[in-house]
């Protein structure tokens, strides 16, 4: 997080290519933008809000500290009407588990689908060919935390047969989790309402960043940055008198957690559609309820935290992880199920 003129400005540069952007954004040829001093030298002459649309209009994860999105009434915003399903109470057999196609990567997406899973779910991760989910190259062991007993088919997005597959993928599932900005997904040749009316019952649940309609639905978003634009960074300073990232990366995890939720309640209640969930609402949002539910401990969280930062994390006991896929270890066989 940076100082800047009239507010505090966060920058995730999380992305390989994220810091070749950086002398386009601060309009110099001059900046080594792998000097962090130099980069946050020139965020202190810039303008706070200037700077961050600057950025998001360019690709750039950033927030300010003192944005608040508007907080929904409830999560889960409808996006697209669904065509109801058909209803089997009374047939004296237990409902099948869901079946649930996750078409995320990194935390919220797969988080989401993992809570499924753990649930009874039948997952199943899609990951493009050429550009597979960037967590397979972090912490070995919280991929495999996230993406345990979930099948593994990977696809050419590109290639006409295997979009005709990722439209079959979607047609036998009952609940899809994405995580892709609107722009990305309709060139991927997706139309995610034309598809939820054409399948009764089916629920796809939309994760982004800071929305799913208008300019917001494609900026980027990442887990530090959206909890910053959801008031978390502000909180802390109203209670400790200094500002900093409040969790690790936590909007992502509570957006898991509400997606999960959301779909499981819609997949149980039989109310197909779209419904969007963002991280900087969801942060939002649980603020807000903590507010609302006991401030002083709220307070009090957030003063340990700011206490506990430079020091390591507390040692927990850290569940156990089952079976992993191999990357596309399951193409042949869901493909052929069909």
């Amino acid at each position: 997080m940076y100082d800047a003129v009239g507010d505090v400005v966060a920058l995730s540069l999380a992305r390989p290519d994220d810091r070749d952007l950086l002398p386009a954004l601060f309009e110099t040829d001059e900046l080594d933008a792998r000097d962090d001093r130099a980069i946050a030298a020139l965020i202190g002459k810039c303008d706070a809000g200037a700077l961050v649309m600057r950025g998001r209009s360019m690709g750039l994860s950033v927030a300010l500290e003192h944005e608040m999105p508007p907080v929904p009434a409830s999560l889960g915003a409808k996006l697209a009407e669904g065509t109801p399903a058909g209803d089997d109470a009374g047939s004296g057999k237990p409902r099948r588990a869901p079946r649930i196609l996750d078409l995320s990567a990194l935390w919220a997406g797969p988080l989401a689908a993992h809570l499924l899973w753990l649930a009874g779910g039948d997952v199943v991760k899609v990951e493009s060919r050429t550009r597979p989910d960037a967590m397979r190259q972090g912490d070995g062991r919280f991929y495999a935390l996230l993406n345990q007993g979930k099948a593994s088919v990977v696809l050419d997005f590109a290639d006409a047969g295997d979009h005709r597959a990722l439209l079959a993928l979607i047609a036998a599932s009952d609940i899809v989790i994405e995580a892709t900005r609107p722009r990305a997904l309709m060139q991927l040749g997706i139309d995610a309402a034309r598809i939820v009316a054409m399948y009764p019952g089916l629920v796809w649940v939309t994760i982004t960043g800071h929305g799913a309609q208008g300019e917001a639905a494609n900026w980027v978003g990442f887990g530090d940055d959206c909890g910053v634009a959801g008031g978390l960074s502000a909180a802390l300073r109203a209670v400790t008198g200094r500002t900093g990232f409040v969790g690790d990366a936590i909007a992502d995890p509570l957006t898991g957690i509400a997606a999960a939720l959301l779909a499981w309640n819609c997949w149980q209640t039989r109310q197909g559609g779209r419904f969007g969930l963002a991280l900087s609402q969801v942060a939002a949002h649980c603020l807000e309820q903590a507010r609302a539910h006991d401030p002083a401990a709220l307070s009090a969280g957030l003063a340990a935290w700011s206490a506990a930062i430079g020091r390591p994390f507390p040692a927990v006991q850290q569940r156990s992880i089952g079976p992993v896929a191999a990357l596309g270890e399951h193409t042949r066989s869901r493909l052929a199920g069909c």
